[in-house]
């Protein structure tokens, strides 16, 4: 009996080489030749790493300051911390899925002692009993459902690694583009504070003369209205400056004030310039975390069709037993007290087809919705680096532009104060000429921080610039 209940359940394993639902294919999503804001063959020949060089691009600046910032972020940030506990908890139920592929197996022992009631007919005796066992159960996969939950499983733990990769890389970006948004408000705070500085002169020349009878109160009054709508963009400046520390120190995972001393002390605006380097569309879907984790919750959503499928057939059990039984506790394990059990369970929820077909439809469902996610996901990838390109070619040339007016107007309102000195021009002439010379070397330093902010959001859109180990977490080794 033993035998052919063996024999069962071995023929009946064999049947399991296939498992019910939908095997998972990649969907075939039409994707563009290359991107339509590709800089030009000219701009291409910039020496500018592209995203596929494999050093850091933040480490490419030279800035030692930032490199201890990035290095900080990715050690101790707390997003980053909750993200590779929730990796880590995924494979701890990838795990927990796999072990049910494997038979369960307890022991147990009893030690029971009974007395039987003489008012109940009994002779007053006692019974003694001693029971030690081991007994295992196993479901048969025929249907493939365990092996169904297990791939589920394992793509939601490739999808909790690729969160964590996608994680960092938007942290990296977000702290680089902070980073380079101080050095771009430092830079805008310098110039009016010299600007201020300059104005303040003006206005102590103005007043000798005032006080001499060579000007008049007119010029006075226009001279001190400049200079406190200098002075009057200084605090608001500051108060950028300060959020951008404090947003620095917090994403290093510390407290906000923790990186106001360091910072403070002024450094120039990184150049941050990015080329594609031969990108195309299909390489940023093959390299953007996001949209590996949008497929791996594709993948596991495909997957619990066939779990959800696999309700429509029997779930097969093997269980089996194996002990000894005594009524003295030295007599256990002798040849005479052996015990065994071998049982083959058949349960079959026919009769609850309705709800099966239920939850079918429900799996279905999930699925068309992943499969929804993860074009959406691929759509926006595209959006995000089409819209990086193009942010970036205009800012460095209205950089560029704005460059030879910032020059150019310096020059004006020097020549603007050496007609008013020699006679040639009134004040109002040098006060138009300073604050236009103003405006352009503010916008200069704004166009110049944009510019450098919009190189870094296109190697966050590319998810490029990184080396494998940077993008792809060393925690993802023990999920493998």
């Amino acid at each position: 009996m033993v035998t052919r209940t063996l024999a069962l359940a071995l023929s009946t394993a064999l049947l399991a080489a296939c498992s019910v639902g939908p095997d998972y294919v990649r969907p075939d999503m039409p994707l563009p030749g290359q991107f339509v804001r590709a800089p030009d063959a000219a701009a291409a020949a910039s020496d500018a790493p592209g995203v596929a060089d494999t050093r850091e691009f933040w480490r490419r600046l030279g800035d030692p300051v930032l490199d201890r910032i990035v290095d900080d972020v990715l050690a101790s940030n707390r997003d980053l911390q909750a993200a590779l506990a929730n990796f880590d908890r995924a494979n701890a139920l990838l795990r927990g899925a796999r072990y049910d592929l494997l038979p369960t197996i307890t022991a147990q022992a009893d030690a029971s002692r009974q007395r039987f009631s003489r008012d109940e007919g009994g002779d007053g005796s006692e019974v003694r009993s001693y029971s030690a066992q081991a007994v295992a159960s196993w479901e048969i996969d025929v249907f493939g459902r365990v092996r169904r939950g297990v791939e589920a499983q394992r793509s939601e733990a490739w999808a909790a690694a690729a969160d964590l990769d996608a994680l960092q890389v938007s942290l990296v970006g977000e702290a680089v583009r902070t980073y380079v948004e101080l050095r771009g408000t430092q830079e805008r705070l310098r110039v009016a504070r010299e600007n201020a500085a300059n104005q303040q002169e003006s206005l102590r020349i103005v007043q000798v003369r005032v006080d001499a009878g060579r000007d008049n109160d007119f010029d006075l009054v226009r001279s001190r209205s400049l200079l406190e709508a200098t002075r009057a963009r200084i605090p608001a400046l500051e108060a950028v400056e300060g959020a951008a520390m404090h947003r620095l120190g917090v994403l290093t995972g510390r407290t906000p004030d923790a990186l106001v001393a360091t910072l403070a002390e002024v450094a120039p605006i990184p150049a941050v310039r990015a080329t594609l380097d031969g990108e195309t569309p299909a390489s940023v879907v093959r390299r953007r975390p996001d949209i590996a984790a949008a497929e791996h919750r594709l993948h596991a959503a495909t997957a619990r069709i066939g779990i959800a499928t696999a309700d429509l057939f029997p779930r097969l059990t093997l269980g089996g037993l194996i002990g000894s039984q005594a009524v003295d506790a030295g007599a256990l394990f002798e040849s005479g007290s052996g015990t065994r059990l071998v049982a083959l369970g058949i349960d079959w929820s026919f009769l609850d087809i309705g709800r099966v077909r239920a939850r079918i439809r429900a799996a279905d469902a999930g699925a068309d919705a992943a499969l929804s996610q993860y074009q959406q996901a691929v759509l926006l990838a595209l959006e995000d680096t089409e819209t990086a390109l193009l942010r970036h070619r205009r800012t460095e040339d209205e950089a560029a532009r704005l460059a030879q007016a910032a020059a150019d107007s310096a020059r004006a309102a020097e020549l603007a104060r050496l007609r008013y000195r020699a006679g040639a021009a009134d004040l109002l002439e040098v006060l138009d000429a300073d604050r236009v010379r103003l405006q352009a070397e503010d916008a200069l330093a704004d166009a110049r921080t944009r510019a450098a902010a919009s190189g870094v959001g296109v190697y966050r859109a590319l998810a490029g610039g990184w080396p494998e180990r940077a993008v792809r977490s060393p925690v993802l080794a023990r999920g493998r």
